[in-house]
């Protein structure tokens, strides 16, 4: 699974970016696809993702500003932020979950795209 996101950029505090990711490749068998990000001298953390079945979850920091979506036939997974604030200030990785069989065992691999970075000015 091949994934490339776009969408980051500097925006001022209080305004909204929309980060999208495209899927590609082996995308059969695919399940949760989200969004992580990872702010300098920090630890990667999960934003948000969704399932299969459309359910979601967020980190408490970002429930009620950032809302994820997700195009299903078009193997794409959207995150609208609002409400953006300076510790929002992070590169935002694109993942996908999808199930692999390994020496007959099915086991979840997890893809990464690349970083998309967003600058949040206070």
């Amino acid at each position: 699974v091949q994934l490339q996101a776009s969408g980051g950029g500097l925006v001022q505090a209080g305004g909204s970016l929309r980060l999208s990711c495209a899927a590609s490749g082996s995308t059969v068998r695919m399940n949760d696809m989200g969004w992580y990000r990872q702010a300098p001298g920090k630890e990667r953390e999960l934003v948000a993702e969704i399932s299969n079945g459309g359910a979601t979850n967020y980190v408490d920091a970002v429930k009620g500003r950032f809302t994820i979506s997700r195009d299903y036939a078009k193997n794409k997974v959207y995150l609208e932020m609002n409400s953006l604030k300076h510790e929002d200030t992070a590169v935002y990785y694109c993942v996908a979950d999808r199930r692999e069989l390994v020496r007959g065992t099915w086991e979840v691999e997890k893809y990464w795209g690349q970083g998309t970075l967003v600058t949040v000015s206070s």
